[in-house]
């Protein structure tokens, strides 16, 4: 008798110690940041994530009337993509874990930058940071919007991918 009084004790106080000890530890905090902000257009200074225009023209310099029509045809189809110089903003993609919009730089026909907007706060504060700078630079290395999706990050890269081909789109529209 004297030793199950004595284990159902002992029991109990080891259970309230673990039990104790599960209440006071907490989750490590993670930083949430916003994304940085890339300057697409190269202005100097930070692009405004709100602006609404999908279009923004590489540059405004005045042409011959005579060499319009040959220019456009030429810087649109300089590389062989079909791509349209300018900066495209991609539809926005919502996935359960928030809304990915991708933006593209195309000059001399090719994509030479991407950005994305994407969310940063709970798990996606430490997924996608890393996954979008991956989908990033597989964007300017492909051309194209086939390009691999990041492992640990399926939506991400399945929202990344629909908005940069509507970016595409755009471009060569």
């Amino acid at each position: 008798m004297r030793r199950s009084t004595a284990a159902a004790v002992g029991t109990l106080t080891g259970a309230a110690l673990i039990v104790g000890v599960r209440l006071s530890v907490t989750a490590p905090v993670v930083p949430s940041a916003a994304p940085p902000v890339v300057d697409l257009a190269n202005s100097g200074q930070d692009a405004d994530p709100s602006a609404s225009p999908t279009k923004k023209p590489a540059s405004k310099k005045p042409k011959a009337p005579a060499e319009d029509a040959e220019s456009e045809e030429s810087s649109g189809e300089a590389g062989g993509t079909g791509l349209t110089n300018g900066i495209f903003k991609g539809k926005a993609a919502k996935n359960p874990y928030g809304t990915i919009q991708v933006s593209i730089k195309v000059s001399g026909g090719k994509i030479t930058a991407a950005d994305a907007t994407y969310p940063v706060t709970g798990d996606s504060a430490t997924i996608n940071p890393p996954a979008i700078a991956s989908l990033k630079e597989s964007t300017v290395q492909a051309q194209s919007a086939e390009v691999d999706a990041v492992s640990g990050a399926t939506f991400t890269s399945e929202s990344y991918v629909k908005s940069l081909q509507a970016a595409i789109d755009a471009a060569t529209a």
